[in-house]
């Protein structure tokens, strides 16, 4: 099948060019760490210090992004006859373990300091650094969240999803340390640095929820189940009954299996294009990279109803 094969190579090239945009998050990493370093020592602000701590974790996610998106572009092998997709579900269960592991290092810091208050210095210039840190962070965010999106791809979404995490870090702090230097409450930017650590765990939860459901095989979800329905139900009209439906994500592939049960007198040569048909109306509704399983069956035969419930 020639055209299926032009599929994978283009799923492949496509998979490939996306290490470039997790090359631009390392950049953006070791920027904002050098800022938001700088703006610490300038104020000796632990809501600044939490800020560049997260940047580092940044850094590592992103580094590992790059590494799993690399080994996602590689074709299908006899080690690994369906891809090496599903290698972009460790990046993203990374990048959530490590968003969580910064939350944790964030407040102990916090906490730190709440016992023991600290007056913070050079105000203005280390705000005017911390700003400048997040503008690059939410730039670079928006960009890799878009094009993870558009190419499907958990990874890119993850350290989109884990730039933005430090973009809203970083706004809580310089607003707190904003308000410290006009009033001189010391213990808000403690305060305020809690508050955006437990937004950063609710952002790494969603990261490994969604991470945990592509490694468990979770089915598609109920907008693209319904179009593998619309699908079945334009052949129904053609005397094809249909069960056994499985699905499957694995990142920027989608898998969907089902039995044709098919008039019993069709002949094999009809019976064939017909399911060829099916699969390419379902690909076609589907869009992107999606792999089809047809097993027909003829629908007089009572074996033929035997699996209906098949491995389930």
């Amino acid at each position: 099948m020639p055209h299926k094969r032009a599929e994978h190579s283009d799923l492949m090239q496509n998979r490939a060019s996306l290490t470039r945009f997790a090359w631009l998050s390392i950049g953006a990493a070791v920027a904002t760490i050098g800022l938001k370093t700088a703006a610490y020592f300038l104020t000796g602000s632990v809501g600044l210090l939490s800020d560049a701590i997260e940047s580092l974790v940044n850094l590592v996610g992103a580094g590992m992004a790059l590494g799993m998106l690399t080994i996602a572009a590689r074709p299908a092998d006899e080690s690994h006859v369906y891809g090496h997709s599903k290698a972009e579900y460790f990046a993203s269960a990374t990048e959530g373990l490590l968003i969580l592991g910064a939350a944790a290092g964030i407040v102990g810091a916090a906490v730190q300091r709440l016992m023991n208050p600290q007056e913070l210095e050079q105000l203005g210039l280390g705000l005017g650094v911390s700003v400048l840190a997040g503008a690059v962070n939410f730039l670079v965010a928006r960009r890799l969240t878009s094009e993870g999106k558009k190419r499907n791809s958990i990874t890119l979404e993850a350290d989109g999803q884990h730039l933005m995490t430090d973009v809203w870090t970083s706004a809580g702090v310089i607003l707190a340390v904003g308000i410290v230097a006009v009033t001189g409450w010391a213990l808000l930017d403690p305060i305020i640095a809690i508050a955006v650590a437990l937004n950063i765990i609710w952002t790494g939860y969603q990261l490994m929820s969604r991470s945990v459901s592509g490694l468990m095989d979770a089915s598609l979800p109920a907008k693209e189940l319904g179009l593998i329905e619309s699908v079945m139900e334009k052949y129904r009209g053609k005397r094809v009954a249909f069960h056994a439906l499985l699905t499957r994500q694995a990142a920027a592939r989608q898998f969907v299996s089902v039995h044709m049960l098919v008039p019993g007198a069709m002949t094999v040569h009809d019976a064939h294009h017909l399911a060829e048909d099916f699969e390419s109306d379902i690909r076609s509704a589907l869009g992107g990279a999606v792999t089809v399983f047809t097993h027909l069956e003829p629908v007089e035969d009572e074996l033929s109803m035997e699996d209906i419930h098949l491995d389930r």
